[in-house]
């Protein structure tokens, strides 16, 4: 990590933000800009960022807009949402328009500063209500919001074998990957492996998606 961008209209909280970051990945050169406008514009430029931490209600507009702009302009890198906000009229669009991950603003600070540490390792930092909402959201039997998955005529069938099931289940209740590894008795590489694999025949990148698209497949349960 060497450059992060924060979106936040409170000065206060977009200096925590900074200063979290800098905590985390010692060196990193912080950007920090307080509306949506310029979340965008930033988006737009050639400097590239590695990770941005992003508030959903800014004064001119909706943080999504600056993930999708993120998304589009500079794939590489990975947009966190940083939000006061636990709904899911918010993170479904959130987690759709392409954030990596989904934090609130009402954990402590050294929470925060772990989940964000689950970066370096390639897992998603999501709030544990948030990944349990996902869950429950399913769970519940609710129809998929029409914007978040968009209706198929015919889907094809996705093949996972057992092994890999049982790790896209693991994956799905929040479990990191050195936990699902000591569970199955199976080595770290072994169940990245694994989570490649599960990636691609979901055709998702991220634990977020891969939760979604699994639940709404019936997957997991």
């Amino acid at each position: 990590m060497n450059k992060v961008l924060v979106v936040e209209d409170l000065a206060e909280v977009r200096d925590w933000l900074a200063d979290i970051s800098r905590t985390v990945f010692p060196g990193i050169e912080v950007t920090a800009v307080g509306r949506a406008d310029e979340g965008q514009a930033c988006a737009a430029t050639v400097r590239p960022f590695d990770l941005a931490l992003v508030d959903l209600g800014l004064p001119d507009g909706s943080g999504i807009e600056v993930v999708r702009a993120l998304r589009r302009h500079q794939p590489q890198c990975l947009p966190v949402v940083v939000t006061i906000y636990d709904d899911d009229e918010h993170l479904f669009p959130a987690l759709q328009a392409g954030a990596f991950g989904y934090l609130l603003k009402e954990q402590p600070r050294e929470v925060l500063e772990a989940q964000l540490l689950r970066i370096a390792s390639g897992e998603p930092p999501l709030a544990p209500s948030i990944a349990r909402r996902v869950l429950s959201f399913f769970g519940q039997n609710r129809a998929v919001p029409a914007p978040l998955v968009p209706p198929a005529d015919a889907e094809p069938e996705v093949r996972l074998t057992a092994q890999e099931l049982v790790v896209l289940q693991r994956v799905a209740k929040g479990f990191t990957l050195p936990e699902i590894a000591q569970q199955l008795g199976l080595s770290r590489h072994t169940i990245a492996e694994h989570v490649k694999n599960i990636y691609r025949k979901l055709d998702v990148s991220s634990r977020a998606e891969a939760t979604l698209e699994a639940a709404r497949r019936g997957l997991v349960r």
